[in-house]
């Protein structure tokens, strides 16, 4: 049983997290205190999502290295972590989604790597649509004293300390794993803490309904339209808002499934594997769901580049292995 049910709703974030620190014996605080760093620094985000103004919304005029259209947000968001990555110290190398190359911290004895998409379906932002951040912590390979490598970075999902994604919507929450269960917090900004609201998520093992855009559904394999027909006649409810973190956190939460898989026009996808399909996947399994590409389990595929795509499917683990059979028939 997760010993997160020994825990009220409405522990604080900072309790919560120094409680779990007690369960490892050989924990010395490091990845306790670099979760508070992406919880102070979605805080900061949470705040400049909520006042959006003609300095925060709209475009910001350059694209990424995705070849995707930036929005101002996506850059404030991409500084804001950063900079608390860079400043609370437990951090040696980011990869980030907004930049092409390996960010350093300078902080060389760091014994971690952090892996993030920092604004998730910031192009909904001017139509008041959920947008999340996407986070993978992975503990570093090379020795301390240097700055963090290629091969750091490019570690399997299953490598993953800790996992998590933040969700700016009616309300900003955080949901993550060490492993150990998911565990969601919800924002208080009023006394400016984040509180358990939902502890010891699990997802539930079926679901009535799908999360795909059906705009491409004549490009995608044919075990995929297949399923899709097949949850029609089903009669499942077709949910899909466009921001993969809100997508995700609905089908955790309620059952379902959502798939981006390769299509013929885009033969690998579109979501990148380190910073949002292994985070996702880490986090799925640790609620009891499932995650693969249609083939493989999504956390055993091996990274070959920062910004690697991969095909996803992930949610409930019935729906997952229906999709599986249709995959290989």
């Amino acid at each position: 049983m997760n010993d997160a049910l020994a825990l009220p709703v409405g522990t604080t974030l900072d309790r919560f997290i120094m409680r779990k620190q007690e369960d490892f014996p050989y924990a010395t605080g490091e990845l306790s205190q670099l979760l508070r760093d992406m919880a102070l620094a979605a805080k900061i985000v949470s705040r400049e999502i909520s006042r959006v103004d003609q300095d925060t919304s709209g475009k910001f005029g350059k694209t990424n290295v995705q070849g995707e259209e930036q929005q101002k947000l996506d850059v404030i968001a991409n500084i804001r972590f950063i900079r608390a990555l860079r400043n609370g110290g437990e951090v040696c190398a980011i990869v980030s989604e907004e930049d092409e190359d390996i960010i350093h911290t300078g902080n060389q004895n760091a014994k971690y790597i952090v892996a993030m998409d920092p604004l998730d379906g910031s192009s909904n932002i001017d139509v008041n649509i959920p947008i999340g951040t996407i986070f993978g912590i992975y503990r570093r390979l090379s020795e301390g004293g240097q700055d963090g490598t290629l091969e750091d970075c490019l570690q399997k999902g299953t490598q993953q300390a800790a996992a998590g994604y933040i969700l700016y919507g009616a309300s900003t929450m955080l949901v993550y794993t060490t492993g150990r269960g998911v565990n969601g917090f919800t924002y208080e900004p009023s006394l400016g803490e984040f509180f358990l609201s939902h502890p010891d998520i699990k997802i539930p093992k079926n679901g009535k309904q799908y999360s795909c855009n059906e705009a491409n559904m004549g490009h995608f394999p044919l075990g995929i339209q297949n399923y899709i027909a097949f949850c029609k006649e089903q009669k499942y409810s077709s949910r899909y808002i466009g921001s993969l973190v809100a997508d995700f956190h609905r089908n955790l939460l309620k059952g379902g499934i959502y798939f981006y898989p390769g299509s013929s026009k885009n033969t690998a996808g579109k979501l990148r594997l380190l910073y949002e399909c292994n985070p996702l996947a880490f986090i799925a399994e640790q609620a009891g769901g499932q995650a693969t590409d249609g083939v493989e389990r999504i956390l055993d595929k091996q990274p070959s580049a920062l910004h690697e795509r991969c095909p996803l499917v992930i949610g409930s683990t019935e729906m997952i292995e229906k999709v599986r059979k249709y995959m290989t028939l």
